[in-house]
């Protein structure tokens, strides 16, 4: 199966940048990425000289120009040139802002010295967050795994327990229980799917329950999902793969992950395996049984993990390669999860807020799922309706992550 489009049907707009958008766009570049370079100084026991090139990193974000990426061998590290070519010498606010975000992210690991052999390879900067974010939300995991257990007891409950295991992975991001009511709070067995309703502006989980289950004559053979991020978010990524696994709804899934740490929390293999090490620890014997599924998928290869330099490069991805979109096209159905993922998906573009979603991503092959939090000034497929009425009660509705989207491109 392959789309016949290469790019969006759609002219495509300008790129989003700091110095000509302003707001989020611009506090992201000269305020969050400065906090972020400085607290991978204080989370980690690097040496001085590598500190001090963090601070001038973060020190050079607001005005300053970008910094060279010296040869780290990196498997990539020679494609960053075509990346940058039109930048070069250029402020980090001048550049488009999902270039200059993902270069810095790379540039972190060339000032610590990640790919270089040595004491710090391979070191992870931003382990501790990933660390601490899948502890912190162990009570979280115990009911999420209590609550996937309860309805795969169920007799017939495939589409709740479907609807409900997508409300999950699209608010993943949250590890405050917030996904079950409050007048629950004592008894967090019961998931309120019509509660979560409310925050999601565009909802096509009933065309997917149509892809998985009434539609039984076009079983899916194979599913791919581009994660997002460790801890919580990538739990409830999980559990979703487990219920179509474990139901039988999927023969295959393939897990695509990135390659190299990025974006501070975003899920690497490593960072799988060290989830499912957390949950086979964990006292809880639903949390405990998820774990040994997981396991067995893996040893199985029901559960394929791999990785791609595509996933960690600063394309928009109607650029993803060949044979990238060739292996994409075995799948009958690719998720993308989160912002960033989104964001591409859409190249980062000024889209007006209702453009047609599949006009823009009718260049991937096969039906595509958009699991997405709002944190970033990019949308599209949204009614103007709903639009307008979420603006008028939510100022900050594009960036707060109080909001979702579950958006369905058939082919």
């Amino acid at each position: 199966m392959h789309s016949k489009y290469s790019a969006p049907k759609l002219d495509i707009p300008p790129s989003l940048i700091a110095s000509v958008d302003g707001g989020f766009t611009e506090h992201t570049v000269i305020n969050r990425m400065p906090n972020i370079a400085r607290r991978v100084i204080k989370e980690n026991n690097f040496a001085d000289e590598i500190n001090q090139s963090l601070e001038k990193l973060a020190s050079d974000l607001s005005s300053g120009n970008l910094s060279p990426l010296i040869d780290d061998t990196g498997i990539d590290v020679m494609a960053w040139p075509h990346y940058l070519q039109l930048y070069q010498e250029k402020r980090w606010v001048d550049i488009p802002w999902f270039v200059a975000e993902t270069y810095f992210y790379r540039l972190i690991l060339n000032i610590t010295n990640y790919f270089r052999p040595g004491e710090y390879q391979y070191i992870d900067p931003f382990n501790l967050q990933k660390s601490q974010g899948l502890e912190k939300s162990i009570d979280s995991i115990v009911a999420l795994c209590k609550q996937a257990s309860i309805w795969c007891s169920q007799a017939d409950s495939t589409e709740t327990s479907l609807i409900g295991l997508l409300y999950f992975s699209l608010w993943g991001n949250r590890v405050d229980l917030s996904l079950w009511s409050a007048i629950e709070d004592s008894d967090r067995s019961n998931f309120n799917i019509e509660s979560q309703q409310a925050h999601i502006l565009v909802d096509d989980s009933a065309k997917v329950i149509d892809l998985f289950v009434n539609n039984t004559s076009n079983k899916q053979n194979q599913v791919d999902l581009v994660a997002d991020n460790a801890g919580f978010e990538l739990v409830c990524d999980l559990c979703l793969l487990d219920f179509l696994l474990n139901s039988g709804l999927v023969d295959t899934v393939k897990l695509h992950l990135k390659p190299h740490p990025t974006f501070v929390s975003d899920a690497m293999i490593k960072d799988v395996h060290h989830t499912v090490d957390f949950l086979s620890s964990c006292s809880s014997l639903e949390v405990k049984n998820f774990a040994h599924r997981l396991r067995n998928y893996i040893t199985s290869e029901q559960l394929i993990l791999t990785d791609d330099y595509f996933w960690t490069s600063p394309l928009p991805f109607w650029e993803i390669p060949e044979s990238k979109k060739n292996e994409l096209s075995n799948s009958s159905l690719l998720i993308v999860k989160g912002d960033a993922n989104y964001r591409r998906l859409l190249g980062d573009r000024h889209w007006h807020f209702s453009s047609n979603f599949m006009d823009i991503v009718c260049y991937l092959p096969v039906p595509t799922l958009a699991l997405r939090t709002l944190k970033s000034e990019v949308a599209a497929g949204i009614p103007q309706l709903t639009i307008d009425k979420t603006a008028k009660s939510d100022p900050d509705w594009l960036t707060n992550g109080s909001w979702g989207l579950i958006q369905l491109a058939a082919i």
